[in-house]
């Protein structure tokens, strides 16, 4: 399949909620998706209201794959994203690809699920 998607988007908002409810994590996940037939390489850049950013975490994004990059997972990326603290972040990729933001909260004694395509440039 011919390259599809973008080389750079952007989320400008992201948590991850300190407390969770009924034993399911509260989180948030970068989906990512890679229709090329070449591998992607992949930079995060984490951004703070208070604090200088976290970059660049880098990752392989195998061609013809797609990869759900759990956030309240990050430590497995090299990082350690704080809980209760709202962030956002900026991906850049060698390859164009697609990312798909998405959120379940179960803090409010329910779930919430919300998920967006990502703002995306070239």
């Amino acid at each position: 399949m011919k390259a599809a998607g973008k080389r750079r988007w952007f989320v400008p908002d992201a948590y991850l909620p300190a407390e969770s409810s009924h034993g399911i994590e509260s989180h948030e996940a970068a989906c990512l998706l890679n229709v090329s037939d070449e591998d992607a390489s992949v930079a995060f850049t984490f951004y703070f209201e208070d604090r200088e950013p976290i970059g660049d975490v880098i990752l392989s994004l195998g061609a013809r794959r797609t990869w759900h990059v759990r956030l309240d997972r990050a430590a497995g990326l090299g990082v350690g994203l704080p809980r209760g603290t709202p962030f956002a972040y900026a991906v850049e990729s060698d390859v164009p690809v697609v990312l798909q933001h998405s959120r379940l909260d179960t803090t409010a004694g329910g779930y919430s699920l919300f998920t967006t395509i990502a703002y995306s440039e070239q």
